[in-house]
């Protein structure tokens, strides 16, 4: 037997007996935050997983099959233009409502598309850092200063941080650029503008598909609100389009798809979550049994669901299990001791806020409501800014994912080069207000 392959192993069995046998299951404290993180898997199944992950799967799949390579590499490639690459790179998220989780497969679709190191990472910062729903939300809520510093401050970081990526490993960005440069074209199997008319489609359905209530019961955010599925079904039927005329998939398994869906919706018509796991089944089903680049999208899709949701499981587990619930159920880490870290305005506070907003998980707008109590409970102006720079862009869940993407040294100093940034920007914001 060799020892040296069999440490590991015997670690791992070692570590889970001694937790096992040391568990405090007696303790009440110990209780809530099993209870809490079983709750926020639970929360995070629903509320998450089919309206936001399942289209970004879908989206991550367009990119890795019917996204030219040579146009990811065009735009993102090493040998890009540096101010177009991360200009584009930079903005990206203020359309896209998404999550720390949900960017993660149209990062992994981009990066395996040949994106350079610098211009994917300002992408996977950008996207849930910057979309429009959030900074609105914060301006309004949390004050039109916090609201301008966070869309100010994610652009730059987006910006900075790929560049200093790229910088460090500017070695490898080389030989990357050499590979490419000896990379021929691949020829352009249907014009641009259906790949982006398929692809705008699907973005469409994902942003409107979780488009969040606002506050007040009236203007145009209400209304988009309020008729969130209709207009999430019309884009439905520009999807249906695609598939027919851009996919050229069968029209009469299209239309019947399209009759099971409406059919779905008129049993359930106070539950539109049904018909949109309807719409996933049936499209899961068509293209499946169309050979080509249907299936290939679909093997595509399918092999990032399996990459990714087992690490988010377990990322949002543990982070349920030591910051608690969405619903108020407390961790192992009491809320008190966080409060207690991020008042006032020192170093430590705007640390303690990026490190905490590091690894806590935030959905879609849900920073916004969750900073708002701890600045009711005595959270200090530039540890919020903090939070809101380091929280919506990173979280447990996002790390263990970005490792297996990029590897753990990058992973490592992409989160520290976050959790840096975002306390001096909490710093001097704390300083001038």
């Amino acid at each position: 037997m060799n020892w040296k392959e069999e440490y590991k192993p015997f670690l791992w069995i070692l570590g889970f007996f001694l937790f096992a046998y040391f568990m405090p299951v007696s303790n009440s404290e110990f209780k809530e935050a099993i209870y809490s993180a079983f709750e926020l898997a639970k929360w995070y199944a629903q509320e998450h997983v089919l309206l936001c992950l399942v289209p970004a799967f879908f989206i991550a799949g367009v990119i890795a099959v019917f996204v030219s390579k040579a146009a990811v590499i065009k735009y993102f490639g090493a040998n890009a233009k540096k101010w177009l690459s991360y200009l584009i790179a930079s903005v990206s998220g203020t359309i896209l409502a998404v999550c720390s989780c949900t960017i993660l497969p149209l990062f992994s679709g981009i990066h395996k598309r040949g994106a350079g190191l610098g211009p994917a990472i300002a992408f996977l910062y950008s996207g849930p850092a910057i979309n429009i729903l959030a900074i609105i939300l914060t301006a309004r809520i949390l004050g039109l200063e916090l609201g301008i510093a966070r869309i100010v401050g994610a652009v730059l970081f987006s910006v900075v941080i790929g560049l200093v990526m790229s910088f460090i490993y500017r070695k490898e960005e080389t030989v990357r650029a050499e590979s490419q440069l000896a990379m021929p074209g691949p020829e352009a199997t249907r014009p641009l503008w259906q790949t982006a008319f398929h692809f705008f489609v699907l973005v469409s359905i994902l942003i409107f598909a979780n488009w969040g209530k606002p506050e007040g019961g009236s203007g145009i955010w209400y209304n988009l609100y309020y008729y969130k599925w209709v207009i999430t079904a019309f884009f439905g039927l520009l999807f249906s389009f695609s598939l027919v005329y851009i996919l050229n998939l069968n029209k009469w398994h299209v239309l019947t798809g399209l009759a099971l869906t409406a059919a779905a919706y008129f049993v359930f018509p106070e539950n539109p979550m049904v018909p949109f796991v309807t719409a996933v089944i049936v499209l899961s089903v068509m293209i499946s049994i169309k050979p080509g680049e249907p299936q290939e999208w679909m093997a595509e899709s399918w092999g990032f669901a399996k990459q990714i949701l087992p690490l988010l499981t377990a990322g949002v587990l543990i982070a349920g299990f030591l910051l608690g619930a969405q619903d108020g159920g407390r961790g192992i880490i009491p809320n008190e001791w966080i409060s207690n870290l991020v008042g006032g305005n020192s170093v430590f506070a705007n640390f303690s806020a990026s490190i905490i907003g590091a690894f806590m998980y935030f959905a879609t707008l849900t920073e916004v409501p969750i900073l708002q109590g701890l600045i009711n409970a005595g959270m200090g102006k530039g540890p919020a800014l903090a939070l809101l720079l380091a929280g919506p862009a990173l979280s447990l869940p996002n790390m263990l994912v970005i490792r297996g993407v990029i590897g753990t040294q990058k992973t490592m100093v992409y989160v520290l080069l976050v959790i840096l940034m975002a306390t001096t920007s909490g710093l001097i914001f704390g300083f001038i207000f």
